[in-house]
């Protein structure tokens, strides 16, 4: 499919559209229907972890109950109160979020199929999800249309506000999409250095120092930030970054820069 600027406007209009807003990156907040919901809203911390929980399955199939309460509180060990916390919980974000919702009404923002859950996503905005969407569409126009994957790239690197759910850092569940978000983070502020290493080389270097506060091991920013201080003429800074990057790898995790840093190196020193 031909991507065109009107598919990067229809996604960055999404937002407007979804009676349910989650910011993920950075830290947890919850819009509905204009309004942000405070903590006293949701009132225990359970009702506020189910909720993250269906977001970060939201690209999945519906989850039976048994497997929620069991990736959620398994640890405890006791089928009866995780039954309880997990209706408690339910029952928490449904008036949080439809506190004028009658009794035994279908829920706006849950479908329910049997015992099983899921986030109902046509009402419903999620950063990361509008972020993996982006990088998408960018990838896609990268060889038709640079100015379009640069403007996708560009919008996806804003979204990422940091750390997915910085407040469950110790949660098995959030862990792996933590992880998957990062590394989508990294490699489009990479994908974007790389492409700007001519016309705007300053700010591939900045790109390239960004992807660094995130992961400092990371040798392909190290790679950008080379290519473009020799771009702007400063091949000192060229040199001292692959000494950063050699220190830093040597140190964490005792091995030498890749032979593409390594050839890149050479070259540099034969200019």
């Amino acid at each position: 499919m031909t991507v065109s600027a009107n598919h990067l406007a229809d996604l960055l209009a999404q937002r407007e559209h979804r009676a349910l807003q989650v910011q993920t990156l950075g830290g947890f907040r919850v819009w509905c229907d204009g309004v942000e919901l405070s903590d006293k809203d949701w009132g225990r911390d359970k009702t506020i972890q189910l909720l993250q929980f269906l977001v970060t399955a939201s690209d999945r199939r519906a989850l039976h109950k048994e497997q929620i309460i069991d990736r959620l509180w398994g640890e405890e060990g006791d089928s009866k109160a995780g039954d309880q916390n997990f209706k408690v919980a339910l029952h928490g974000i449904n008036k949080a979020l439809e506190p004028n919702r009658k009794n035994r009404a279908e829920s706006r923002f849950i479908h329910r199929q049997g015992l099983s859950y899921q986030l109902n996503l046509d009402e419903t905005w999620i950063d990361a999800r509008e972020l993996e969407q982006l990088v998408a569409l960018g990838n896609q126009a990268l060889s038709t249309n640079p100015d379009l994957a640069q403007q996708a790239y560009q919008a996806a690197i804003a979204l990422y506000g940091g750390t997915y759910l910085p407040n469950r850092l110790f949660e098995d569940w959030s862990s792996t999409e933590r992880e998957r978000l990062q590394v989508l983070a990294l490699g489009v502020m990479i994908n974007l250095g790389e492409m700007l290493l001519e016309t705007n080389p300053l700010e591939s270097i900045r790109l390239a120092q960004q992807a660094l506060l995130i992961d400092h091991t990371w040798e392909d920013a190290y790679r950008i930030q080379m290519k473009a201080y020799l771009q702007k003429g400063n091949r000192p800074m060229a040199i001292k970054t692959f000494q950063t990057c050699e220190q830093v790898l040597d140190e964490e995790f005792g091995i030498p820069p890749l032979p593409e840093t390594r050839n890149l190196w050479k070259a540099i020193m034969n200019v």
